[in-house]
C-alpha cells in the first residue's frame, strides 16, 4: 500500500460520517434515506424480502442497498455492470448483509439495549465532519450539510439510521467488550509487519527428479492400496434440463427515449467526474525516526528543489512513500481526497507550482507540486446513450426470462413436461452428461446454483427455475452414479505418476539436506546442481522467487539469525533450503510509537471476530424467513 493509499484511507470524515455512520455493524449497514432508483424487475417497494424475528426487509430496502453499493464499486473500480454483480453473488451478499443487521438489531432488543435521544445527541456532534475547530458547527449548519449531500439526507431520517448503528455498536461492545490485547501480542504483530530479513534460497522442485523414477508393480500396488482417496472417483450427476437465455431475448425488448432519459436523471451523479488535480510529493516519514533530523534534511532537498534540480530524480532518491518509483507522481485525484494538511497545500497551488514550504502530516513532512488540473465535468445523455440503452436492454431481458421462468414454473412439474413445455415454448432439451459437484455442466459452463440444485434432487425429480448466468435452467435429474475407487487398472497411469511424484520429492528432500548440513551455503547449493535466487529485504508475505508466499519459509527464515541456514523446507512447488544473509530488527522507538494504533488495531479485530461468532451462535435461535417469490424475482434465484 502507497502512502496516498494510506492517506485516502485516513481522510473524507463527511463521507464517512454521512455513507458509513452504521460501520459498527458486521457488515455493511445501509442507510434507508438513500432514494432508490427502482426496485428489482416486477418486485413491488413492499414486498417482503426476508423478515427477521418479525422485522421485516422490503424490496425498497434491498434496492437502496444495491443501487448504493454498485455506485461505490463503480466509483472505485470503474465499470461493473449488473451482469458482472450478478455472476459474483452480489445480490445474495446484499441480502446476507441486511439480515445480519435486523439480527444485531433484534438481539440487541433482546437484551434490552436501546440508546437514547441523549446518547444520540452526544454521539453525534462529537462526528468529526460536523465539527471545526473541535467545536459543533450548529443545528443550522448541521442541517444545511445534510442538505448539501447528494441525493438531500432528511435529518430526522440521518439521526434514526444513526441510532440503529449505535445500538449496534453497544451489542457489540456489551458482548466483546471484554477483549484485551497484550503487549506480547501487539509486539509480535509488529514484528509480523516489520522485521525483515535478505535470503538466499536453494530450491528443489520434483521435475528436477523426476526422470528415471521407474516405479515397480508392487510400489503402484501400495501406492493405491495405502492412498484410496486419491484416486477416488467423486459422485457424478446427469440432469436433462430446458435453459432460457436472457441475452436471446434482448431483441424481443424494446427501450425508448424516456427510458433512457429517466435512468439518465436518477443516475447524474454517477456520470460526473469532480474538479481533479495531479499532483507529485516527496514524503520524509518521521515514523520511528527524529522528527527534528527528517525536517532538516526535508528543507535541505527543499532548497535543492526550488533552485531548479529535478523533482523526479529528488522523489527517487529520498522519497519514504511507494510512489517514488514513479518520481512521487501520485495521478489524480479530487479535493478532499487526502488528508487535511496535503489536500489544503495541493489545492492552494496552480500547476506547476511548488510548496514554498514543508507540508507536516501525520505521515511525515512533504514537499508537494502539482502538476496538472481537470475541471468538473459531467458527461452529457448523448455521451452516455448507448451505454444506458445497453444497460437497460439488458435489464429488461432478464425481466423477461424473470417473467417467462415464472410462467414455465407454473407447466414444469415432472420430467416429461420439459419436453412438453419446450416444444411449446421453441426451446430445446439438452442433456448435461455426468459431471461433479465443482465440474462445468456441458452447455451451461462452470453454474454453482444448477450443481446444487442437481446434487439436490432425487432421481427423476424435476427443478423449479434456478437462476444462471445468462436466465434461467429448469432441471430433471436423470442418472446418479455413486462415488467409488475405480479397479486399479483404471487408474494405473495416475497412480504410477503419484508414485513418481513421491519419490521425487523425497529425492530433492534428500539433495536440499545435503545444502542445509553445510557450513558454506553458495558452495553446497553449486555442488547440488541449484542456482542459490536471493532476495532483496522482505517482510513476512512476500512473494519469493519461483516458490510464492509461504508461510513454512516464512516461519523457518524468521526464525534464523543472520549467517544461519534452515533444514529443508516442504511446501507445494518444492523443498527449499534458506539461508539468512541479513536481518533488520525492528526499532523500538516505532514499535513505541505505534504501539496503541496496534492495540487498537487488534482488539478491534479479535472483538469483531468473537462478535461475528456470538451473531452466528445467537443467528441459530432467531425464527428467519425468506420470501423466495421475491427473493426470486430480485436475484432471479
Amino acid at each position: 500500500m502507497t502512502m496516498l493509499d494510506q492517506m485516502r484511507r485516513h481522510s473524507g470524515w463527511l463521507k464517512w460520517s454521512l455513507a458509513f455512520v452504521c460501520l459498527t455493524f458486521v457488515l455493511l449497514y445501509v442507510p434507508q434515506f438513500l432514494d432508490p432508483t427502482g426496485t428489482g424487475a416486477g418486485a413491488a417497494p413492499g414486498d417482503v424480502v426476508a423478515t427477521v424475528e418479525g422485522r421485516r426487509i422490503t424490496a425498497n430496502t434491498y434496492q437502496m442497498a444495491y443501487t448504493q453499493q454498485m455506485t461505490q464499486l463503480r466509483q472505485a473500480y470503474g465499470e461493473m455492470t449488473d451482469q458482472m454483480a450478478r455472476q459474483l453473488g452480489f445480490g445474495q451478499r446484499i441480502v446476507q448483509q441486511l439480515v445480519s443487521q435486523e439480527a444485531q438489531l433484534a438481539e440487541a432488543a433482546r437484551l434490552g439495549i436501546t440508546v437514547s435521544d441523549g446518547e444520540l445527541r452526544e454521539r453525534l456532534i462529537r462526528l468529526p465532519a460536523f465539527q471545526e475547530n473541535g467545536v459543533f458547527i450548529g443545528d443550522q449548519r448541521y442541517r444545511a450539510m445534510l442538505a448539501g449531500v447528494r441525493p438531500p439526507l432528511r435529518p430526522a431520517q440521518f439521526e434514526e439510521d444513526f441510532r440503529r448503528s449505535l445500538i449496534a455498536e453497544k451489542l457489540q461492545d456489551s458482548v466483546a467488550g471484554w477483549i484485551t490485547v497484550s503487549d506480547a501480542d501487539v509486539e509480535a504483530a509488529y514484528r509480523r509487519i516489520h522485521e525483515r530479513a535478505r535470503l538466499d534460497l536453494a530450491i528443489f522442485t520434483p521435475d528436477q527428479f523426476r526422470a528415471g523414477i521407474v516405479p515397480t508393480d508392487a510400489e503402484i500396488s501400495t501406492e493405491y492400496a495405502e492412498h484410496p482417496d486419491t484416486f477416488r472417483v467423486e459422485e457424478k450427476r446427469r440432469v436433462r434440463y430446458v435453459a432460457l437465455d436472457a441475452p436471446s431475448l434482448r431483441t424481443t425488448v424494446s427501450v425508448t427515449p424516456q427510458d433512457v432519459e429517466q435512468r439518465y436523471r436518477d443516475n447524474l451523479a454517477s456520470f460526473s467526474t469532480p474538479e481533479q488535480t495531479r499532483a507529485s510529493h516527496i514524503l520524509f516519514a518521521t515514523q520511528g525516526k527524529d522528527p527534528a533530523e527528517v525536517r532538516k534534511l526535508a528543507e535541505e532537498v527543499l532548497v535543492r528543489v526550488k533552485k531548479g534540480e529535478d523533482f523526479a530524480a529528488l522523489a527517487k532518491q529520498y522519497s519514504d512513500d511507494g510512489s517514488k518509483e514513479l518520481g512521487g507522481d501520485l495521478n489524480f485525484f479530487a479535493r478532499g481526497t487526502m488528508v487535511p494538511a496535503f489536500d489544503e497545500a495541493v489545492w492552494a497551488l496552480q500547476p506547476g507550482q511548488t510548496t514554498d514550504e514543508l507540508v507536516q502530516t501525520e505521515f511525515g513532512f512533504h514537499i508537494i507540486r502539482v502538476t496538472d488540473r481537470h475541471p468538473a465535468e459531467t458527461r452529457t445523455l448523448e455521451q452516455v446513450r448507448t451505454q444506458l440503452e445497453d444497460q437497460i436492454r439488458n435489464e429488461k431481458a432478464r425481466a423477461e426470462a424473470t417473467r417467462l421462468s415464472g410462467e414455465l414454473a407454473s407447466q414444469i412439474k415432472t420430467p416429461a413436461d420439459l419436453d412438453t413445455v419446450a416444444a411449446g415454448h421453441n426451446l430445446t432439451v439438452r442433456d448435461s452428461g455426468l459431471f461433479g459437484r465443482n465440474e462445468a455442466i456441458a452447455g451451461l459452463g462452470v453454474e454453482p446454483a444448477v450443481s446444487a440444485e442437481a446434487f439436490r434432487l432425487e432421481q427423476d425429480q424435476v427443478s423449479g427455475a434456478v437462476s444462471t448466468l445468462q436466465g434461467y435452467a429448469f432441471i430433471a435429474l436423470a442418472e446418479i452414479q455413486a462415488a467409488h475407487l475405480p479397479a486399479l487398472d483404471a487408474v494405473r497411469d495416475q497412480v504410477r505418476d503419484a508414485v513418481i511424484q513421491r519419490k521425487a520429492i523425497d529425492a530433492a528432500r534428500a539433495r536440499a539436506a545435503t545444502v542445509a548440513g553445510s557450513s558454506n551455503f553458495a558452495a553446497a547449493a553449486r555442488a547440488a546442481g541449484v542456482t542459490v535466487r536471493s532476495t532483496d529485504l522482505l517482510t513476512r508475505g512476500s512473494a519469493l522467487p519461483e516458490i510464492g508466499v509461504s508461510d513454512r519459509v516464512d516461519e523457518a527464515a524468521f526464525a534464523l539469525s543472520a549467517g544461519q541456514t534452515s533444514q529443508p523446507v516442504t511446501t507445494d512447488r518444492g523443498v527449499v533450503v534458506v539461508h539468512v544473509r541479513e536481518k533488520q530488527d525492528i526499532v523500538p522507538e516505532g514499535l513505541a510509537s505505534q504501539r496503541e494504533a496496534l492495540r487498537d488495531q487488534l482488539t478491534s479485530e479479535r472483538r469483531l471476530e468473537f462478535f461475528s461468532a456470538y451473531m452466528t451462535k445467537a443467528m441459530e435461535t432467531m425464527t428467519i424467513n425468506y420470501n423466495e417469490r421475491t427473493l426470486t424475482t430480485l436475484l432471479g434465484s
